[in-house]
């Protein structure tokens, strides 16, 4: 009888999973259009300027154009791929020496205040030196996105190796095991959850990096668009920038997802669930 009771609310909830969907989304779909249109509307009356905010229209128009003459695939493309390098080179760094301080106590309470001075730093304010380093080219972008990303998923990884089960851990250690196999089967898949959620912030911080180098000296990229076309009140190419900027990310978001789902198969339903009101 238990069982029964327990399975069926959860059947139930399977079922009705896909009709929520489609509601959820028609609903974010309708609330899209109806703020482009509202936009437009207010455009095309004379209630909003046009020249201060660009016309939904016109930003189309600017994307359309882009893509057909492959500047803005081009442009997102560069940024595309510094903001990844700078992704995947900070956050596997970052993580592996977060980790790796686990190993030596002593070494972690030495460097702690310095990670903590570091990352107190706003890391935007290191792009001009950045920059001077590494030159105005590909290299000097990922040394930004890595700058953003490394320090985020340093932290996350120390503080969740140091925040392993100390009762397994002594567990283990009267079973024998070693300080290597008490890293290999207690701190690494204990962390993993704390290491693969700094990829949900990593990878905007990766475009943050990315941008704000294209910013500040670049020929190529999203940013170095939207900071062209702001010099010259273009408001329409900006936002036309801006809106890829957040396609870019709403997919990279996406693609975290999957690969959360794949490592970490047991969140996806907590996940939903937490969301149930």
């Amino acid at each position: 009888m238990n069982t029964v009771a327990t399975t069926a609310p959860t059947k139930t909830r399977t079922k009705n999973k896909p009709n929520e969907l489609f509601v959820r989304s028609s609903i974010q779909l309708i609330a899209v259009l109806v703020f482009f249109g509202v936009w437009q509307l207010g455009v095309s009356l004379g209630w909003i300027s046009a020249f201060m905010v660009g016309s939904p229209v016109d930003i189309a128009h600017v994307m359309v154009k882009g893509v057909i003459s492959g500047d803005l695939l081009t442009d997102t493309g560069y940024t595309l791929i510094e903001a990844m390098l700078g992704f995947v080179i900070g956050t596997v760094m970052g993580s592996a020496i977060g980790l790796g301080l686990w190993y030596s106590p002593f070494l972690a309470r030495i460097t702690e205040p310095f990670l903590i001075a570091i990352n107190s730093v706003p890391k935007i304010a290191f792009g001009p030196i950045v920059i001077l380093w590494f030159g105005t080219g590909l290299v000097s972008k990922v040394a930004l996105a890595v700058s953003l990303t490394a320090i985020v998923a340093l932290i996350a990884a120390y503080q969740a190796a140091k925040n392993a089960d100390q009762d397994l851990h002594a567990l283990l250690i009267t079973l024998g095991a070693s300080k290597t196999q008490v890293f290999k089967n207690l701190v690494v898949p204990s962390s993993l959850p704390a290491i693969i959620a700094t990829f949900h912030i990593n990878i905007g911080f990766g475009l943050v990096g990315a941008v704000v180098g294209e910013f500040i000296s670049s020929e190529h990229g999203l940013g170095h668009m939207i900071f062209t076309a702001s010099g010259l009140y273009d408001l329409n190419s900006v936002w036309a920038g801006l809106f890829t900027l957040m396609i870019v990310g709403f997919i990279l978001y996406f693609v975290i997802e999957a690969i959360e789902s794949r490592l970490l198969p047991w969140k996806e339903p907590m996940a939903g669930n937490s969301l149930r009101v």
